[in-house]
C-alpha cells in the first residue's frame, strides 16, 4: 500500500478544535477522507469540502487504509478502539491505525499489541501546538511504534506538522507528550505571574512582551497565549478539561516512576480552582484569571 492520494483512503475520527484542521489539511492534500465524530455537525465543514461521512466507527474502519484518531479522554480512546463497534473489531488486516490523542503510555502499548494480533500496524503520535499549530500545520508530533511504519507514514505526518520526531517503541510517543505537558504546566503558572506582575507595576503588558518574549524568558506559552491573556481572550485553543486530563496522566505516570513533580502539582491545584468556578471549557490561558 502506498501513501499517494490515488491509492490511500484516510479515516479520521475526532473532528474537534484540532482534529478538524488536521483532517482538513489531509483533504486539501488530495487524499480521499472518511470522517466520523460523535457530534456529526462538527464534521459538516469537512463533508462540504468533499469528505465522506461515516455513520459508525465500524463503517469507517472497514473502508479505510489508514485511520487517525484524536478524541478527548483515555476512556474515549479505549472505546473507539476496543468496543464492539470499535476500530479493532472491524478494520481490515494491513491497515495502519494512529492514535494522536494525548493518552496513557500503557493504553498505547495495549492498542499496539491488540493491533498486532489482528495483523494491523499501530503508532501512538500525540501532538503539541494547540489550535494555532493545527490550523497552520505546524504541530509537533511525537511518535512511538515500529520505525518502519513511522517512515512509511512520515509524508502523512508532514501534512499536519513540522517538528516530527520518532521516539522509539510503542508508548514512547505518549511518554514524550507527558514530558511536554509537565514542562507546560509549570511554565503556564510562570507566564501568568509575569504578566500579572507587569500590570501591577504599571507597565504596558504588550510592550513588556516585546522585551521578554524573544529573550531567555521566551516560550510558546508566553508568546502565543500571553497576548490572549492580556486581551481577556479565554476561548479554547486547548480546553482546560483536556489539560487537566493530561496532567492527571502525567501525575499518575510520574508516581509509577517514583518521580516527584511539585511544579505539576501546583499547576493542577490552580487549574482545579478554575474548574470549580465552571471554567473547564475555556482555554488553558484562562489560568490568568486567578492572578488578575
Amino acid at each position: 500500500m502506498g501513501l499517494s492520494p490515488q491509492k490511500t483512503v484516510i479515516g479520521f475520527i475526532g473532528t474537534g478544535v484540532m482534529g478538524s484542521s488536521m483532517a482538513g489539511h489531509i483533504l486539501n492534500a488530495g487524499f480521499a477522507l472518511h470522517v466520523y465524530n460523535r457530534t456529526k455537525s462538527r464534521a459538516d465543514n469537512l463533508v462540504s469540502k468533499g469528505a465522506v461521512w461515516e455513520d459508525t466507527i465500524a463503517g469507517l474502519s472497514a473502508n479505510c487504509d489508514v485511520i487517525i484518531t484524536i478524541v478527548g479522554m483515555p476512556g474515549d480512546v479505549e472505546a473507539v478502539y476496543f468496543s464492539e463497534d470499535g476500530i479493532l473489531n472491524h478494520v481490515r488486516p494491513g491497515t495502519i491505525v494512529i492514535d494522536m490523542t494525548t493518552s496513557s503510555p500503557e493504553l498505547a502499548k495495549n492498542i499496539y499489541q491488540s493491533a498486532k494480533e489482528r495483523a494491523i500496524e499501530s503508532l501512538d503520535a500525540p501532538v503539541s501546538g494547540g489550535d494555532l499549530g493545527a490550523r497552520n500545520a505546524t504541530l509537533s508530533i511525537m511518535v512511538g511504534g515500529d520505525e518502519k511504519i513511522f517512515d512509511k507514514l512520515l509524508p502523512l505526518f508532514e501534512i499536519m506538522g513540522k517538528n516530527i520526531v520518532y521516539q522509539g517503541e510503542p508508548g514512547t510517543g505518549q511518554h514524550t507528550k507527558i514530558a511536554n505537558q509537565i514542562a507546560i504546566a509549570a511554565s503556564m503558572v510562570a507566564v501568568c505571574e509575569s504578566l500579572a506582575y507587569a500590570k501591577k507595576a504599571g507597565l504596558d503588558q504588550k510592550t513588556v512582551l516585546k522585551s521578554i518574549g524573544p529573550g531567555a524568558a521566551g516560550s510558546w506559552s508566553l508568546n502565543n497565549l500571553g497576548p490572549r491573556m492580556i486581551a481577556d481572550d479565554f476561548d479554547p485553543g486547548f480546553f482546560i478539561k483536556h489539560f487537566m486530563k493530561d496532567m492527571k496522566i502525567a501525575a499518575n505516570s510520574s508516581k509509577d516512576l517514583g518521580l516527584a513533580t511539585p511544579g505539576l502539582d501546583l499547576a493542577r491545584s490552580l487549574y482545579q480552582k478554575l474548574i470549580d468556578q465552571g471554567c473547564e471549557n475555556e482555554g488553558t490561558q484562562a489560568l490568568y484569571k486567578l492572578f488578575k
